[in-house]
C-alpha cells in the first residue's frame, strides 16, 4: 500500500502573504490526517517564505502519522531536524532561490557529504531519503551513501503523461525495480496529480510513500480538501 504524505507548504505561503495565523498550519496538517492523509510533508526554505523553523517545532507534538521534513542539509536545517526528529528526513539539493525543487542529487559527485549527513541522522533514529533524478547509476550511488530510501523526482514523469507520452513512466519503472534489487525504500514526489498518480502507481513497482502539495492544495479549491484526499487515497489502491 502506498502511503500519501501531504505537503502543507502552500498553506504556509498563504498564511503568510497575509500575516497572521489564518489559515493555521498546525490545524490543516491536524485535519488532512483526519481526513485520512497518512503523513504530513513540510519543506523549510532558509528564508522561511512559506514554512517557517517554527512551524516544524509546532507540527511535531501534532503529527501523530508519518512526518516527512525535507530541505538541503545545511547546518540550520540538519540543526532543526535534529532537535524535532521527525519519522523522515528527505535530502534536497535546493538551490537557494529555487521557487522549487527541481533536480535530483548526483549522488556519486556528492556521496562522501551524503554519507556523512546520512550517519548524522540515522544515529538519532530518524529515516533518511535521497531525492534523485530517474537515472539508473544514481540510484546506485544513493544505495552507497547508506540512505534508507530514495525519492524519484517526478517531475519529467508529470509533464510527459500531460502531453501523452505514456513512455515516460519507463525511466522510474527500470530506477523503482535496480531499488528494489538495491533493498532502498521507494518514494516518489513532483507534480503528481490527480489525472497522473494511478497510471503511475499501477507501473512503477513498490512505492512506499507519495508525497504531494501543489496539485492537492489546488484541486482542494474546487473539489474539498476532504473530497480530494479520499481521491487520492482510492487511485493509490490500484495495485502495481
Amino acid at each position: 500500500m502506498t502511503k500519501l504524505s501531504v505537503n502543507i507548504n502552500k498553506i504556509a505561503t498563504l498564511r503568510n502573504s497575509r500575516g497572521g495565523d489564518m489559515p493555521n498550519v498546525v490545524q490543516f496538517a491536524k485535519d488532512v490526517q483526519r481526513f485520512g492523509a497518512e503523513g504530513v510533508t513540510i519543506h523549510p526554505r532558509p528564508d522561511e517564505r512559506h514554512i517557517r523553523y517554527q512551524d516544524a517545532r509546532d507540527l511535531k507534538p501534532e503529527v501523530y502519522t508519518e512526518y516527512n521534513i525535507e530541505g538541503n542539509p545545511i547546518t540550520s536545517f540538519v540543526d532543526l531536524v535534529l532537535s524535532v526528529k521527525p519519522t523522515q528526513v528527505t535530502l534536497v539539493p535546493d538551490a537557494v532561490d529555487a521557487i522549487t525543487s527541481n533536480a535530483g542529487w548526483d549522488t556519486i559527485k556528492h556521496k562522501g557529504f551524503l554519507i556523512d549527513v546520512i550517519q548524522e541522522f540515522k544515529r538519532n533514529g530518524i529515516r533518511t531519503s535521497i531525492f534523485v533524478d530517474p537515472v539508473l547509476k544514481q540510484i546506485e550511488g544513493a544505495k552507497a551513501t547508506g540512505t534508507d530510501r530514495i525519492e524519484l523526482y517526478t517531475e519529467a514523469y508529470a509533464h510527459k503523461y500531460g502531453l501523452g507520452n505514456m513512455q515516460g513512466v519507463k525511466p522510474y519503472v527500470e530506477c523503482a525495480e535496480l531499488a528494489i534489487d538495491l533493498g532502498l525504500g521507494i518514494n516518489a514526489g513532483h507534480d503528481l496529480s490527480l489525472d497522473n498518480i494511478a497510471f503511475f502507481k499501477e507501473n512503477v513497482p513498490g512505492v512506499q510513500e507519495v508525497s504531494i502539495g501543489h496539485a492537492l492544495i489546488s484541486e482542494s479549491l474546487y473539489l474539498g480538501v476532504e473530497n480530494v484526499i479520499q481521491m487520492y487515497l482510492n487511485k493509490l489502491k490500484v495495485k502495481s
